[in-house]
């Protein structure tokens, strides 16, 4: 359920500013109340959603500045992960399979899929770096980042040429060239931020 409702905002079916209540989860799912609760809330804490006291759930709207701010924190999390992972070279299985679905969504032209392995993908380089705060703090933002992936701006690079972009990285981080790397994900990163933002301005 949990998964189903990050696919739906992140494919735009639940748009920014609508309410995603418990009656609505309720009805969507045919879940008990405190399933649907937990469900809301774990969307919450990831960023994806947003809550007011006494108000119902809806859809994280970002600012342009609200991007700015997301990308930096990203960077930031992300290169550290990052110049960690290459200094061992120890790239996990997760983040292979990731990256063979992101060359199968390029080969299919399937954005849906794209979005969900490109989330994968960084996320679980985040995990393996061997910091619990560095993953704890993108897991923070995991729902914004969602959010952004799935903008109309990220959506309009060529899907190859996002393959491409991972599977450098991915190459500079088994060969355990950390600087590479590191350049690696941040041109990544800028460039998705650059495409983000005009979308959001």
């Amino acid at each position: 359920m949990y998964e189903s409702l990050r696919q739906r905002i992140a494919n735009g079916e639940i748009a920014p500013g609508e309410r995603v209540t418990e009656a609505r989860v309720v009805g969507d799912y045919s879940v008990a109340r405190p399933t649907a609760k937990a469900c809301i809330e774990r969307l919450v804490s990831t960023g994806l959603l947003q809550r007011a006291t006494h108000k119902s759930a809806t859809v994280t709207a970002l600012t342009a500045a609200d991007v700015d701010d997301l990308f930096l924190a990203r960077t930031t999390i992300e290169d550290a992960a990052a110049r960690r992972l290459a200094t061992s070279g120890d790239v996990p299985r997760a983040m292979l399979e990731a990256q063979h679905a992101i060359d199968l969504a390029g080969k299919l032209d399937d954005r849906t899929a794209l979005v969900r392995a490109d989330m994968d993908f960084h996320s679980s380089m985040v995990r393996a770096s061997g910091s619990e705060r560095l993953a704890r703090m993108h897991e923070l933002i995991t729902g914004e980042i969602l959010l952004t992936i799935a903008s109309a701006g990220h959506q309009s690079a060529p899907i190859r040429e996002v393959a491409a972009e991972h599977a450098r990285i991915l190459d500079a981080l088994r060969e355990r060239r950390v600087d590479d790397a590191s350049t690696l994900l941040i041109a990544h990163l800028d460039a998705a931020h650059a495409r983000v933002r005009h979308a959001f301005s």
